[in-house]
Parts: structure tokens; sequence; C-alpha cells
């Protein structure tokens, strides 16, 4: 039976500058299905639905909403007619309640009026019951209403924003690159929103990398390239290599994680952790990553290894314990970089890059201390070349070195950060989510590029959520739960996720 169409796309085009960034666009969202769109990084996935969601306007071309013509001014003015989207950065304002931005501009609804007197004060009894109550209702109960935001991690900002689109009962709900930023259970709470929406006749557009995902929650799936519209496949016509090259134009060749399973590395220890302690995160932490060693730490969002990638570049302080990069205590971050330690972190947007600065800012930052001449001048063209090898290096899609990093894709964002570390010559690497919103083709190419690094003697430490991952690509596998390593486990071929996950639950 043919399903009724809630949403239409036709001739959409967009322009960024002298990038185009969709080409005649054509897109059919249907009541009672999940829709994926899939393509590598700038593809134009985010264009499209960012459009549809009214957070910026098309250049051309003419959109439906229910039969009718559509073009909203706002994302509050789409959300508040039944379209709702839940971008892939950070949508929460840190510096106030989870309560206020669960129903941020709409506060008013909570002020009591007080006669001859106008607006009085907001109860924030009443707003914290109903923000509870929406938290309550998508499952993410543990969050506390009253909590500032910024206390929290990125998994649960994502699921405020979640929270926020859902009080108000979208008719067409998009869901952006977002379970990237989740850990299993809250991929549990997304999926079960989107099936439940899918029963209610309603329309969900799903983006995601992650093609395992894509093919198991959606309906139909929607391929882009260069933006334009590559294909269209139902659900009994998915094919993974088919896919995979409809996405990036051709067949990807060589290997995608390592095909190595020796699991060999240097006795040498580059880094260690000594007894560390840091209150309701890490238990008397004990660890050591050697010369030449990818070590993958992988566990559920709360188990404290994003917090140990912190600790381990000197970026938190423990209550107790020492760090000791090549059997010297470490004391802070200045100190990391200067024994040649990175550190890309998962929160990339607001821990690891500078959004409203340009890309040769932000690798250069990283590397001053390596280009200056005589360690007190930088020469502009020393600079310019540095940086230029490094947008080269990772093939960085950029309109030059001087773009701001804001107008990247996700997956070319999480490029400059690698090329902020890589420039520099750093000897050991702690990436936190490294391939987080990272399309197939450049994910092949950062594992590559991981073990490429670790035949050259340098170490690794992979901190992920993505169990196959960290299987592929990991020497030593460490799987934590409640803030203690709970099972190591060698590489080995016959290694799977189910043997892993049953000590992260």
């Amino acid at each position: 039976m043919k399903k009724e169409v809630i949403v239409e796309v036709k001739q959409m085009n967009k322009r960024f500058g002298s990038t185009i960034a969709l080409n005649n666009v054509d897109i059919a969202i249907n009541r009672g299905e999940i829709l994926g769109l899939i393509g590598e990084n700038g593809s134009g996935k985010s264009t499209v639905t960012s459009i549809v969601s009214g957070m910026q306007r098309a250049d051309s071309g003419e959109m439906l909403y229910k039969g009718k013509s559509w073009n909203p001014d706002t994302m509050i003015h789409a959300l508040n007619q039944g379209i709702g989207m839940i971008v892939q950065e950070n949508g929460t304002v840190a510096g106030i309640s989870v309560a206020e931005n669960i129903f941020l501009g709409e506060l008013d609804q909570f002020k009591s009026i007080h006669k001859g007197r106008g607006y009085g004060f907001v109860n924030r009894k009443e707003l914290n019951r109903k923000a509870q109550e929406v938290l309550n209702q998508i499952g993410a109960s543990y969050i506390k209403a009253d909590r500032i935001t910024g206390a929290l991690d990125l998994q649960d900002r994502k699921l405020i924003e979640i929270a926020k689109v859902m009080q108000k009962n979208p008719e067409v709900l998009v869901v952006d690159e977002t379970t990237t930023a989740l850990s299993q259970n809250g991929r549990t709470i997304i999926y079960n929103l989107m099936n439940k929406m899918v029963k209610e006749n309603k329309a969900v557009v799903f983006i995601s990398h992650d093609l395992d995902e894509i093919m198991n929650v959606c309906n139909r799936l929607t391929v882009l390239r260069d933006g334009k519209i590559i294909r269209t496949f139902d659900k009994e016509e998915f094919d993974e290599e088919l896919i995979k090259t409809s996405m990036i134009g051709r067949e990807l060749e060589g290997d995608y994680y390592r095909s190595d399973y020796n699991g060999s590395y240097n006795s040498e220890v580059v880094l260690e952790l000594e007894d560390i302690n840091v209150a309701g995160e890490l238990k008397n932490f004990n660890l050591q990553l050697h010369k030449g060693e990818i070590l993958g730490i992988g566990g559920l969002s709360h188990c404290g290894m994003h917090t140990l990638g912190k600790v381990m570049f000197g970026a938190v302080k423990p209550a107790s314990g020492n760090v000791l990069i090549h059997k010297q205590i470490l004391k802070n971050e200045a100190e990391a970089m200067k024994r040649k330690v990175g550190y890309v972190a998962k929160d990339r947007d607001t821990e690891s890059l500078c959004l409203n600065a340009s890309i040769k800012e932000n690798i250069a930052i990283g590397g001053l201390d390596t280009i200056a001449h005589k360690n007190i001048l930088v020469l502009s063209g020393a600079e310019k070349q540095y940086v230029d090898e490094q947008i080269n290096l990772l093939q960085i899609k950029c309109q030059n070195r001087n773009q701001y990093v804001s107008a990247l894709s996700g997956g070319n964002k999480q490029k400059v950060v690698f090329g902020k570390w890589i420039g520099r010559g750093s000897e050991i690497l702690i990436l936190d989510c490294p391939t987080r919103g990272v399309d197939i083709g450049v994910k092949q190419a950062m594992y590559q590029l991981m073990y490429d690094m670790k035949k050259e003697g340098k170490s690794i430490v992979i901190i992920s959520e993505e169990m196959t991952e960290l299987i592929g690509m990991a020497d030593r596998l460490v799987v934590m739960k409640d803030g203690e390593i709970k099972k190591e486990f060698p590489r080995k071929k016959e290694l799977s996720e189910s043997d892993i996950i049953e000590y992260m639950i």
C-alpha cells in the first residue's frame, strides 16, 4: 500500500560560497516510516534536513508539508508546526538548568500573573515537575530536571535535546547523527521513540554514518553524494556493498580495520596510571600503555572511560595517584603537549576546537612551538605550509585554510582536530570516540592512519562506545564498568561483541 507523503522536497538547491551543498534535490518523507539519509561528510544530508526544519533557507526549490507550501522562519516555528530536529552538535545552553533547556523560549507558561503587575517569577517547582515528566516519558528519568546542564556529559545533554523536541509531540522527527553521542542505553531510548512515532503513523528522518545501524533501523534509505541524490533503496533492496559504493562512488579498496591479529607491541611503557582516583569516576585505577601499542578502552557511557582520557592528558587532576609519561609525573595539559601527547575529545566542538576561528588557526595553534622561528617568531609562510600539509594529508574538504571551522561538516571538523595533533608529531595520541560523525570512507582513512602510526612506534589509546571499532583496531582491549577495569582481552580473530558486552553491563 502506497504511504502518504507528509513532507516533499522538490528541486532544492543550496550553495555556501563556491561549494554546492545541494544540487536539484528531490526527497519524499512518508508517514509511518523511518527514512535513512546516508552519505560522506559534506554530501548534503544535514543541509537538506536543516532547511526542512527551519534552521536555514534554500537558495531555490520548493517544499510541501501536509500538501501545503512550507517555508519555516526558524526551528522554533517548525517545531511548533510539527517538525522537530535533533541536531548533530551540541544544542543546549550550558549555564542554565535541564528544565530551562527543555522549555527554552517557553518559560512564560510557568510565570504567575499578578493583577496590575504584569508577569511574576517563574514557578520553578512546576517547571521542574513538567520537565521531569518529559524526561521520564522518553526513558531518561535518571537525569534530574533541576541540574545545571553544563555539569552533564555529552550523552545526557543530547538526551535533553531529544526531550525538548519530544515534549512538542512532533509529526516529523529529524535525527541528525545523534546516536554517535549516545551509549547503548541512549541509543535504545532514541530507537524506542522512533519506533513509537512509526506506530503512530508519523515520520522519522534518520541520519547516520553507521551503516549497520541505518540498515537495521530504516524502512527506506536515500544516498547523497556531493549534494545530489544518488539512489533510494527500499528495505528489500538493502545491500551493504552496493550502498557503500553508492556513497563514495567507488568500491572501498584495502582493509577497513586492521587485517593482522598478532597484537604485538614494544615492552617499553610510555604512559602509566598509578592508583588513580577521581571522585565518582575512577577507583584505584592502574593501566599501562606501551610503545607501538593501540590500546582500546570500552564500556557504557558513564563507566568513567571519558574521564580517564582527560586524566591521561592532564586535563583532569585526580584526587590521588599519578600519571607518568616516560616515567615522569604529568602535572597538566601544557606539560603533556611538551611530551608529545595529543588528545582528541569526544565533545570536539567545546573541548577540541574553536568554532569561530579558521582551519588555519585551529591547526596551527597545536604546532606553534614547532613552527616558530628560533622559538619566538611564527613566519606566515611557514605557518601556511604547516597547515596546508595537514589539509592535504587528511583530505579536509574546505574552501581554503581560512574557512571557519563552524562551516565544516562533522567529519571534516574531526579531521581538523587530528591535524592539530598529527602536525606537531605527537608520539602518544589519546582518542575519545575518534570517528564520531565520520563517514565510512574517512573512517577507513583514519584507521589506516592509526595503524601506520602504530607501525612507526607511536602509541594510541582509543576510547570508544563502538565495539566493532575496538575489536577491529586494538592490540589490547580493556573493558570498564563503574570506574574500574572488569576485563582485558588480547587481540584475536575470534573476539566478538557479545564477549565484551557481558562485562560492560
